[in-house]
């Protein structure tokens, strides 16, 4: 169990799927670059926290509601929560469906899901509900995708987690690891110059070895 002053972002989960030197450039060294896909999906996420408390029937949707856990160690805000309640009474919980909003449109990686599960998994442990389904609303497509909270999707949450507080705890930045898909639309790529730093340490590595060499060399 994680005190309340070792809880970090919920985002940072995402951050370190990604790339874990890009976690590092925001959580360890405390810094943050904008470009446009960034400040395109903050404006997106700005629009649904604005959003008021909905009561539809037998259905709460709130947004921006604090979540936590203590047992990941994170702590974040929903986009969007859709408690559904037995009666008119609004006493039991029948389900709870968080539900995050992406500007762009469904990817190929599970960063996305990962966030989403993350959140479920911050509801369960403050509301003592089990959250079996969640849900991703892509702006582009505007249609919502449905994802299965199932054990190998929580088991990435917990090893996400884990890794976000291990690389804090270090204070260490991660060497860079060039992958044009995901460098070329990173805001920190002038920074953390990928290409340069990655082939100066494979020739730091090459020199090393080849002076291992010679000197085993000469000792024999």
């Amino acid at each position: 169990m994680y005190s309340e002053d070792e809880l970090l972002p919920l985002s940072a989960l995402q951050h370190v799927l990604f790339c874990e030197r890009q976690y590092a450039f925001i959580h360890v060294e405390q810094s943050w670059n904008e470009n446009k896909f960034t400040v395109r999906g903050d404006a997106f996420h700005t629009r649904a926290h604005e959003g008021k408390r909905e009561v539809r029937g037998t259905k709460v949707i709130s947004f921006g509601l604090e979540i936590t856990s203590r047992v990941l160690g994170i702590t974040g805000r929903t986009d969007a929560v859709e408690t559904v309640y037995t009666d008119g009474t609004f006493q039991a919980i029948e389900s709870v469906t968080p539900v995050e909003y992406k500007v762009g449109r469904p990817k190929k990686d599970r960063y996305d899901e990962v966030q989403l599960c993350a959140q479920a998994i911050c509801l369960e442990e403050m509301l003592n509900v089990e959250i079996r389904e969640a849900a991703l609303y892509y702006g582009k497509t505007r249609h919502r995708t449905r994802v299965g909270l199932n054990q190998g999707l929580r088991n990435l949450v917990t090893q996400a987690a884990r890794r976000v507080h291990e690389i804090l705890a270090s204070g260490a930045t991660p060497p860079p690891i060039y992958e044009k898909r995901k460098c070329e639309t990173c805001s920190f790529f002038d920074i953390c110059r990928p290409r340069t730093l990655e082939q100066r340490g494979s020739a730091a590595g090459f020199i090393s070895k080849q002076v291992s060499q010679l000197l085993s060399g000469e000792d024999q």
